[in-house]
């Protein structure tokens, strides 16, 4: 169901007895003046140790936010990759002097938060409790109780989300993405690995907070209701203690861009849609004279749901939900992206659509509308974020840490609107490499691998280079597994149902109702779904006991129902309803045909399309469906949803998945079956 919002307009016109005067509105309006940003200034100061502190004073509200960052130059981890992450999660779990839960129940008394990351800190609270906030900062950060207990449970935690990212396709797609352009041995390309994490030890987190937790590089902003001097006694008093300590010597190697355009391939097979990642490195800081063209080049880009990558991709051609790009800054080295996730279908095709608005913005000058509206846009995502204390510590911070004018960000709306499109086609064909940008693409290889092979563009062959999932360089690998030609869908449906209990078991079944919860956004959502070998079925799915949606369907016509409204099915619905209402579709389906081998999971299953909007796929070995992809149309947009069946128990005689992942574009949810009923609690009130 799509929700129905509805935006309202209201142009006020206001007019004064000068009627008489002409208007001339073929000519647009000439823009006004930037508006003056008055930023408080700071007050500084430094500790004998290095720690420079910013104080802003803002008596507005009584509360006091903190920030403690550490600028040390990047540094690679090597073999020890992840150890940084994993200290910053052990940091900050109690004091040598102050047990962990004592610790958090007094943050939690005070109203308070404070946190603690591998290059810093951060609090809030109330004024009157800033002093002690502040000590209890410097006490976590400064006198950490590193416990072998606590080291265990974060590094278990940190494999389990190493675990459960490797099916997701966009968060390898990024990893992978950054060890391409940066290098693997790069601090900006590195990334942790099971191996990598299970080989640390609780001496190596010791060693790299004694290392790089250090003050010289320090920083520490606070912001709020707040008298300087009575910060800087409190500072002194806290952080004074903290011991300078050199920093270890790292060499930063060198990056480089690729000499030609060139698409690298990564194989995901369980991939419904391909992760595009248009990138080259770039050399650009905030004090750059570059800097203000690139956010308005960068904005008319990809800078939202107005900009030219999302108007071709998705609003004009359908390819995606959503194009965006991004031009980073960083005094070392940064990067230029531009990404989507698209249809397979159409990878390729949406290759040449980023390619075309790469080379259009480079090789044209901007209209005056785009000029005008992204300067607007810019101006006002800037004043708005005035409102946020913290964007106030940041811009102070950013002063510092990038060596910028005390007056940067008082002038940065004059240096917007003083942007002009000579600038924009000057700084895009600087920054925007379209003949030397590695086109990353992570999708299922099966599909896309061939058509990106066969892709050209303005005449030229653009090579393809093949990697896997650790970045490493491979040769092609073989996407069509060949078939035994004595294998058909017929076989393939008879081992299924032999491997979950037999003919005779499941010719005995005339009702399933299954019952399974999942996770959203930390609420609980409940899923109840019954089908009869009759040809019925019903999906119930509810939220805090109120049911959010219903899909009916009584073996001739179907409803769903959601938000009040019901909707009947169209007549494609009602034929698919037709194919799946049955505890074992495999029994009823007619003109099936076994597509080929793909890899599931890491296992071989054979895949076999049901019909025009549903594949599933069988495990060669085990026979058991393990995976099902449907493809659906949503207004101009084609979606693709796959479920992973998993777990399966004997219920009456017949195994049954105890555990459905579903996907929708970027959301997962896993769904544990709590409970399934074979030929009970099935009536045929449940289908009306």
């Amino acid at each position: 169901m799509k929700n129905k919002i509805l935006a309202l307009a209201v142009l006020f016109l206001a007019t004064t007895g000068i009627q008489a005067q002409q208007i001339d509105r073929s000519q647009q309006p000439k823009a006004g003046p930037a508006p003056e940003i008055n930023l408080g200034k700071p007050e500084t100061f430094t500790l004998k140790n290095g720690l420079k502190v910013l104080v802003v004073e803002n008596h507005k509200l009584p509360r006091v936010s903190m920030t403690l960052t550490m600028d040390n130059p990047p540094h690679a981890e090597g073999d020890k990759a992840g150890v940084s992450g994993l200290m910053g999660s052990v940091l900050g779990e109690g004091t040598k002097d102050i047990p962990k839960d004592k610790f958090n129940e007094e943050i939690d008394y005070l109203g308070a938060s404070v946190n603690f990351f591998s290059r810093g800190a951060s609090a809030n609270t109330l004024s009157k409790y800033f002093p002690r906030v502040l000590e209890l900062m410097s006490k976590g950060a400064l006198n950490p109780n590193f416990t072998q207990e606590q080291f265990e449970t974060e590094k278990e935690r940190a494999l389990e989300n190493i675990k459960a990212s490797e099916k997701d396709v966009a968060s390898n797609a990024r990893r992978i993405s950054s060890a391409l352009s940066y290098g693997k041995n790069h601090p900006y390309g590195e990334f942790s690995t099971k191996e990598s994490i299970e080989a640390l030890t609780l001496a190596d987190i010791q060693n790299y907070y004694k290392n790089y937790y250090v003050p010289q590089n320090a920083y520490l902003v606070v912001i709020g209701d707040v008298k300087t001097p009575e910060v800087k006694k409190l500072v002194e008093k806290n952080f004074g203690s903290w011991k300078k300590s050199e920093l270890p010597k790292n060499t930063l190697q060198n990056v480089k861009n690729v000499p030609e355009t060139q698409v690298n391939f990564v194989d995901f097979p369980n991939a419904v849609q391909s992760e595009v990642q248009v990138t080259n490195t770039i050399q650009l800081q905030k004090g750059d004279p570059d800097y203000f063209p690139v956010l308005i080049a960068n904005k008319i880009l990809g800078g939202g749901g107005e900009a030219r990558l999302f108007l071709n991709l998705r609003e004009d051609k359908g390819y995606t939900y959503g194009a965006y790009s991004s031009t980073g800054d960083d005094k070392y080295v940064a990067r230029f992206v531009a990404s989507a996730s698209v249809r397979n279908a159409v990878t390729d095709s949406a290759v040449v659509a980023f390619l075309d608005e790469l080379h259009r913005i480079r090789n044209e000058k901007v209209s005056a509308e785009e000029l005008e509206n992204a300067k607007a846009k810019y101006t006002g995502d800037f004043v708005l974020a005035l409102e946020r204390p913290s964007t106030i510590a940041q811009y102070a911070l950013n002063i510092e840490t990038d060596n910028l004018p005390q007056d940067f960000y008082q002038t940065y709306l004059k240096k917007i609107n003083a942007v002009t499109a000579e600038d924009i086609q000057r700084v895009a064909k600087k920054y925007y490499l379209a003949d030397n940008a590695r086109i990353v693409v992570v999708g299922k290889g099966s599909e896309v691998a061939e058509p990106l092979e066969n892709l050209t563009y303005n005449g030229k062959d653009i090579p393809v280079k093949y990697f896997d999932k650790y970045a490493n360089a491979i040769e092609k690998p073989d996407y069509n597994k060949k078939v035994d030609p004595s294998m058909t869908a017929a076989k393939v449906f008879d081992k299924y149902i032999q491997a979950v209990g037999g003919k005779d078991a499941v010719n005995d079944i005339e009702s399933v109702y299954m019952i399974a919860q999942a996770e959203i956004q930390g609420q609980k959502m409940d899923l109840e779904t019954k089908v009869t070998s009759s040809g019925k079925s019903s999906t119930v799915i509810s939220m805090g006991g109120n049911v959010v949606q219903k899909q009916i369907f009584n073996g001739a016509t179907g409803f769903v129902a959601a938000q009040g409204q019901k909707i009947p099915y169209t007549e494609e619905q009602v034929v698919a309803a037709k194919a799946e209402a049955h505890p074992f579709p495999e029994l009823i389906a007619e003109n099936a045909t076994l597509e080929g081998i793909e890899d599931v999971d890491g296992e071989e299953a054979y895949a076999v399309k049901m019909d025009e909007t549903t594949t599933n796929y069988y495990s060669k070995d085990s026979g058991l469906k393990v995976k099902q992809v449907k493809t659906m149309k949503q207004g101009p947009q084609t979606m693709t949803i796959p479920i992973t069946y998993s777990d399966y128990r004997e219920v009456e005689g017949v195994k049954f998945p105890f555990q459905l992942s579903q996907t929708m574009g970027a959301m997962t949810l896993i769904f544990q079956v709590s409970d399934v009923k074979v030929n009970e609690d099935v009536t045929d009130a449940d289908f009306e």
